[in-house]
């Protein structure tokens, strides 16, 4: 009955096509802020009509990477809107990312074009490739306007977005999300009503896969997105502020950012509907202060890999128990399905630690260029009656808790977290390896 999570949810519709309805039905209201610019739906879907016929005359068709290297900002949620108008799948790098990292990822997912910010620095090799753009979300012709949507067929299958994570052999992995995993993420999901009246921050590093949320939860339910930038989002006042100026109803912050934030702007927070934090092992401290200014509404903790599309379990957090030292991962969202399994992959009685294996339309299409470790990690799922399911294996450790709450216990290797963030120890001492003063890394 834990597994008794299948909603209604649109999934044979693609997400470009999921937004231009949304435009359809409310052309006139806000989709996305920054400062004191914003965009209205119309006015966003003309962007990114006008930007998929860039990227067509650029060469992109169905099943073409475009690798995005850009701050959070207008030209980002334009071009990967655009990008999956023309049917090609985006693929975020971090413009900070060292140049070493970003070249690997250009290579490995074979991008045909590299969209970048107009003072962005590249490898000289890749120039031909790219496509420089301004952050002025005036900047464009608006008597185009006009410009009608692409109506490309696609199918909910097909992906979306490639995101790299930790390699353990050094390696960076590219996950393949569908359209549908994102659908699933973003609509009536079960632990985030996101409505038109809600405004989201858009605060994470569009190469962490919560900005998956961050930016379509809002334009796929006829909210809005508020681009918070890197100086606000590391000073607490500028952070407060915006939250305050944008009226803010939802927020995603990484364990640590979270523990930060409660400490020094907790009233702040407590003002939102939706606070959802996670990634790392949490502190009950930091819950228990917050839920004594009274909010937010709802303190959601999660869990959820990026190989089953950014969250897969949530837990609401509405007491904090006396002698209380840890707080469970929950349950599965809608339409998601979550195993314990033995070294067999047999269920596991109740309380007995077992692998989490999770199933359902979040789970990602496989790695790119990586067969064999697609065909490691993500296996029939012979539980769900349905003879295509699959099933991810995460390498996660945890156990029932008598009400039906999964509690994380560890892992099965040497993966850990930091700032959310997945490290790999093996990409870091394949990293050092390559020193010619280190003789060997462990």
């Amino acid at each position: 009955s834990w597994n008794a999570t299948d909603a209604v949810y649109p999934d044979d519709i693609c997400i470009h096509q999921l937004f231009e309805n949304q435009v359809k039905k409310s052309p006139d209201t806000i989709a996305v802020v920054y400062e004191d610019q914003s965009l209205t739906y119309r006015e966003l879907n003309a962007r990114a009509n006008r930007r998929a016929i860039q990227l067509r005359d650029r060469g992109i068709e169905p099943g073409c990477f475009v690798v995005t290297m850009l701050e959070r900002s207008f030209e980002l949620v334009i071009t990967q809107i655009a990008t999956l108008k023309v049917g090609a799948a985006y693929v975020p790098i971090d413009p900070k990312a060292p140049v070493d990292r970003q070249s690997f990822v250009i290579n490995d997912c074979g991008a045909r074009l590299l969209v970048i910010g107009e003072k962005t620095k590249i490898p000289v090799e890749f120039e031909p490739m790219s496509m420089r753009l301004s952050n002025d979300c005036t900047d464009g012709n608006d008597s185009m306007e006009h410009v009608a949507d692409l109506n490309l067929a696609g199918s909910t299958r097909d992906t979306a977005y490639a995101m790299y994570t930790s390699g353990s052999t050094g390696t960076p992995k590219g996950v393949l999300v569908p359209h549908k995993g994102i659908a699933r993420l973003t609509i009536n999901n079960g632990y985030a009503d996101i409505g038109p009246n809600d405004c989201v921050a858009f605060a994470a590093n569009p190469a962490f896969d919560a900005s998956t949320f961050e930016i379509w939860a809002p334009l796929l339910n006829g909210g809005r997105v508020a681009i918070i930038d890197s100086d606000s989002f590391t000073d607490s006042r500028r952070l407060s502020e915006a939250i305050d100026r944008y009226n803010i109803t939802a927020m995603f912050l990484t364990t640590v950012l979270f523990n930060q934030f409660v400490s020094s702007i907790g009233s702040s927070l407590a003002k939102l509907k939706y606070l959802i934090s996670g990634g790392e092992q949490e502190s009950i401290e930091s819950y228990k202060k917050l839920l004594g200014y009274g909010g937010p509404q709802h303190l959601v903790h999660c869990y959820g890999p990026t190989e089953t599309t950014t969250f897969a379990t949530t837990y609401e957090v509405t007491r904090i128990e006396e002698h209380q030292t840890r707080l469970p991962i929950g349950r599965p969202i809608s339409n998601t399905k979550t195993y314990v399994l033995d070294t067999l992959r047999r269920p596991v009685p109740m309380g007995v630690v077992g692998e989490l294996y999770i199933g359902g339309p979040g789970v990602a299409n496989g790695y790119l260029n990586r067969p064999d470790l697609t065909e490691e990690r993500f296996l029939p799922d012979p539980f769900c009656g349905h003879a295509d399911a699959r099933m991810y294996r995460t390498g996660d450790l945890v156990r029932y808790m008598p009400n039906g709450d999964l509690l994380f216990v560890g892992r099965n290797d040497h993966q850990v977290k930091i700032r959310g963030f997945r490290i790999e120890l093996g990409e870091i001492e394949a990293r050092l390896s390559e020193l010619s003063i280190v003789k060997e890394a462990a």
